[in-house]
């Protein structure tokens, strides 16, 4: 799948303004005017942190053990500003002791801060931190629960010696997107994405067959971008504000030199789940795509109504308003389409548009997205996990986007044990880049030690622990048992087989009737944002006999204790009666590993 990016990138441009290969040619302007008076590509230090990078490019660990780490924002004295977010995406885990806001400083000019102070409110208030964070006016802006506060900043602190000032207050904080991003344009504009309740404005969210509210009234409130007044104090969030509709989750924002406004969007979730007799998995895993539009006043990007269809390249009609698989339009044509697309299910979380001058010229004014990674391509492996690099040129797509950072997820891409997920960038004073991680609360500073006129270059595949063997590495003399490593047998539960347990664990890693069990609860079963731990023998339903396991997979969970994300009657998957209760035994047999 990796060894593909490139041609997946190609595929997803959707512009027609396309300009062949011009920023990866070697003939290009950009690429090898000048390569003989370019200083030769140095080599890095150490492992880049753990990711991979194109040559040239050197990634060091700024900052580690933070707190989930969100987005960040560079204030003029030189420090970097992080917003960290807790609550029950995250398991309501323990942050680290202090307010949620992090102030990062390098004084020792090292690449690595050696200075972290905390402030604002913490966990222990019952603050839950949010996602968005920027500078406007000398003046430091932050997402905290349903508001956005200002804190005031002296010249000689790094960190603010008295309460915020609210600029924004009752923003939405239910559902499946309750997150506030937002950006600050040069006149005090501030624009906030406030992203849905729900996966599709269905009846019943995220269960088979219920068709969408017409019309959808969520969008009088939710799936857009709002605008406010960075300098006033006191708003109130309302509809009146809505400057942008049709926009499932936006998180990332950011403004080209010219003062174009971008964004990013979150494709649908669940076409197949939901809709088993006009999709395939293969569809449900590949459809629809991630998105990044040119964010205008009064536009409508299509949310609930349509989704964007990255192999036809156009926007389609939505199953709960009347499509039929992907081919019928209808409305959507009056709807505003993306300038680029990304593979489905990716989670693009921040974008930045590079206005440095450290990197090569062939990358200004392109967009970097750190992508979060995929819950939802369950039975097929996960993917995302990474950074991708979009050249643009006058507001639209001009090339093919590569990844450019990889590696992050580590030997497993899942939302519950990935090493490390993407989640926000920001540009240093000097040029370098910083992408931060919510999953451990590492942050990386990616700076360029190459040819000033080289191309736009894709990251080298990372390396696996599969790789390592293959390549004769660190094998133990004997050689390596054909059965190390599985799993050893479960528990049997009254009334069942083994058979049954070993078919249950067939049909929970996708391997029978494609159910996608393991998109939420990950494959080793210990859960994920999405869904809980079915190891531990905690039961929200029921009263864990096998019985009750067996229901509560017929019936699903419409309307979830813990999580935000309803779980549809089987998974989304179509299962015989024996496969339910083959599926019950495997769960059961989970929490009960250690009772034999």
């Amino acid at each position: 799948m990796r060894d593909a990016r490139m041609r997946r990138g190609q595929m997803a441009v959707i512009t027609l303004h396309m300009v062949g290969m011009l920023l990866l040619a070697p003939s290009n302007s950009f690429a090898q005017e000048g390569h003989n008076a370019a200083a030769a590509v140095l080599p890095c230090s150490g492992d880049n942190g753990g990711i991979t990078l194109p040559p040239g490019f050197c990634a060091t660990v700024f900052a580690d053990h933070i707190g989930h780490a969100r987005q960040m924002a560079f204030g003029p004295n030189g420090v970097l500003y992080v917003n960290t977010w807790s609550g029950t995406y995250f398991r309501n885990d323990t942050p680290p002791p202090g307010g949620l806001l992090v102030a990062l400083q390098d004084t020792k000019g090292e690449g690595r801060a050696d200075v972290v102070k905390r402030f604002g409110p913490g966990a222990e208030s019952g603050n839950a931190g949010g996602t968005g964070i920027a500078f406007y006016n000398g003046a430091l802006y932050a997402e905290t629960n349903d508001r956005i506060v200002r804190y005031a900043l002296s010249a000689a602190a790094i960190t603010p010696d008295a309460a915020p000032e609210t600029v924004v207050s009752g923003l939405p904080l239910t559902g499946d997107h309750p997150m506030h991003p937002f950006r600050i344009d040069a006149h005090g504009g501030l624009y906030v994405d406030l992203g849905t309740a729900t996966n599709s404005c269905q009846v019943a969210n995220r269960m088979p067959n219920s068709p969408g509210r017409e019309p959808c009234t969520e969008l009088e409130t939710r799936g857009g971008t709002w605008r406010y007044d960075a300098n006033k104090t006191g708003q109130r969030f309302s509809p009146a504000e809505r400057y942008a509709t049709g926009l499932r989750n936006g998180e990332g924002f950011a403004f080209d030199s010219v003062g174009r406004m971008f964004a990013t969007m979150h494709g649908r979730d669940q076409l197949r789940e939901n809709w088993p007799h006009l999709y395939t998995p293969e569809n449900g895993a590949n459809e629809p795509a991630e998105e990044l539009v040119l964010l205008e006043r009064g536009a409508d990007y299509g949310w609930p109504y349509c989704y964007f269809d990255l192999t036809q390249h156009k926007l389609v009609l939505a199953p709960e308003y009347g499509g039929d698989g992907g081919k019928a339009v209808g409305r959507c044509a009056g709807k505003n389409a993306p300038i680029a697309a990304f593979p489905a299910h990716w989670a693009p979380n921040d974008l930045l548009l590079y206005g440095g001058d450290q990197f090569p010229a062939a990358y200004r004014g392109g967009a970097f997205i750190a992508f979060h990674g995929s819950w939802n391509r369950a039975p097929f492996p996960q993917a995302g996990y990474n950074l991708v690099f979009q050249p643009l040129a006058d507001g639209k797509a001009s090339g093919p986007y590569v990844v450019f950072a990889d590696g992050f997820a580590g030997a497993i891409e899942e939302p519950g044990q990935a090493a490390y997920r993407p989640s926000g960038l920001a540009l240093g004073p000097d040029g370098a880049i910083y992408i931060s991680d919510d999953q451990h609360g590492r942050i990386w500073r990616v700076t360029y030690h190459g040819p000033a006129t080289a191309a736009v270059a894709a990251a080298p595949t990372p390396s696996s622990p599969a790789d390592n063997l293959a390549a004769g590495s660190a094998v133990p003399p004997e050689g390596i048992h054909p059965d190390a490593g599985t799993q050893a047998a479960l528990p049997t539960a009254p009334g069942s087989t083994p058979e049954a347990v070993a078919l249950g664990g067939q049909i929970f890693e996708g391997q029978v009737a494609s159910a996608p069990c393991a998109g939420c609860h990950g494959t080793d079963a210990k859960g994920s944002p999405q869904g809980p731990d079915l190891t531990t023998g905690d039961r929200l339903w029921g009263d864990g006999s096998l019985a009750s396991i067996a229901h509560t997979i017929t019936v699903g969970v419409p309307k979830p204790k813990k999580y935000g994300a309803p779980m549809p009657p089987m998974g989304g998957a179509e299962l015989s009666s024996s496969q339910v209760s083959a599926l019950a035994a495997y769960i059961w047999a989970l929490s009960h590993r250690g009772d034999h």
